[in-house]
């Protein structure tokens, strides 16, 4: 197979956090194979005359935390030079995400493999796409409504509501029933019921078992995973809220709830995805930039980059012979 070339669309590469950066474990990973990497933001990305085109910069990326990557190279092109494009800028999941993934499904119809799909990035909401599996899930609700929400938590006496579109546990609150603050975070969290918000029956196996992040390539998933306990009285199990990691093997009921949902994800070209237990519950399937593969590999001695990209290679493969049919 020919030199294979390498999109990345992320934030600023320079602003990352390099010993738990997927993003980078995954151009590392890239650079060992001898694939061209090319690193592109947001902002890098147009459409000319309805042709998918952006600036992009080839990269040498270390393993290093002071010194992690350098720029060799920079040109304007086609988006359909690359092979495949990695989607990995982080949420908000805005108006600005969605107008990215039109120029990516351009690319994608004239012939480069996007990970993750571009129309399922839009179509499925890492917090609301758990409505489709209400087998795997705690009660929960949908809604914009401050008296919808008051009557589930009056229902389930302590619950968590979370905006739809931000990540690291941004924005989640916990309310317990007479908590005094519940008029003024309902009020907050919907924009006075103008905003659509997610709300969930707290789970207390946060406090002691932690939000477990399990990932799924291809359908299939990772046999570790990494469980983020809350520290200090905060309720939030994400790293980024301070959280502490703790690894663990997958059980069988974190089996089984991956068994329900991987044929959906693989039908809708979720390649790579990063789901969220709590207890015995499903409670969001991460789409738009899983994290936590460095987590894991540091303490099992994994390689889950590895793993991720043998499996993209023969996407790869796939995608080259079905082009080249095309053309014929």
């Amino acid at each position: 197979m020919s030199e294979i070339r390498i999109g990345v669309v992320m934030d600023p590469i320079s602003s990352i956090h390099p010993e738990k950066d997927t993003s980078l474990a995954f151009m590392l990973e890239a650079q060992q194979r001898g694939w061209q990497i090319n690193y592109m933001e947001m902002a890098d990305l147009f459409l000319h005359d309805g042709r998918p085109e952006a600036r992009m910069r080839q990269l040498k990326v270390f393993n290093d935390l002071h010194n992690w990557f350098e720029i060799i190279g920079e040109e304007y092109g086609a988006l359909s030079n690359l092979d495949v494009i990695l989607m990995r800028k982080d949420p908000p999941f805005d108006i600005e995400y969605i107008m990215a993934t039109y120029i990516l499904e351009r690319a994608e119809e004239e012939g480069v493999l996007v990970v993750n799909k571009p129309r399922s990035l839009r179509d499925v909401n890492e917090k609301i796409f758990t409505a489709w599996f209400p087998q795997c899930c705690p009660p929960s609700l949908f809604t914009r409504s401050k008296k919808d929400i008051k009557i589930f938590l009056e229902t389930h006496s302590k619950i968590v509501v979370k905006p739809t579109d931000k990540m690291g546990g941004k924005s989640v609150y916990v309310i317990a029933k007479g908590d005094v603050n519940t008029n003024v975070i309902i009020d907050e969290i919907t924009e006075s019921g103008n905003r659509y918000i997610q709300a969930q029956a707290y789970i207390p196996e946060i406090e002691t078992m932690g939000d477990k992040r399990i990932i799924i390539i291809d359908g299939i998933p990772v046999d570790y995973g990494i469980a983020r306990i809350p520290t200090g009285g905060d309720h939030r199990g994400n790293l980024a809220a301070g959280a502490l990691a703790k690894g663990f093997r997958l059980s069988e009921r974190d089996r089984w709830i991956c068994s329900q949902i991987s044929a959906t994800l693989k039908e809708r070209g979720l390649f790579f995805t990063g789901i969220d237990v709590i207890g015995d519950y499903l409670t969001e399937i991460n789409v738009t930039s899983p994290t936590c593969i460095r987590e894991i590999d540091k303490l099992y001695n994994t390689n889950i980059a590895a793993l991720f990209f043998d499996k993209l290679q023969n996407l790869i493969s796939e995608n080259r012979f079905q082009k080249m049919d095309k053309k014929k």
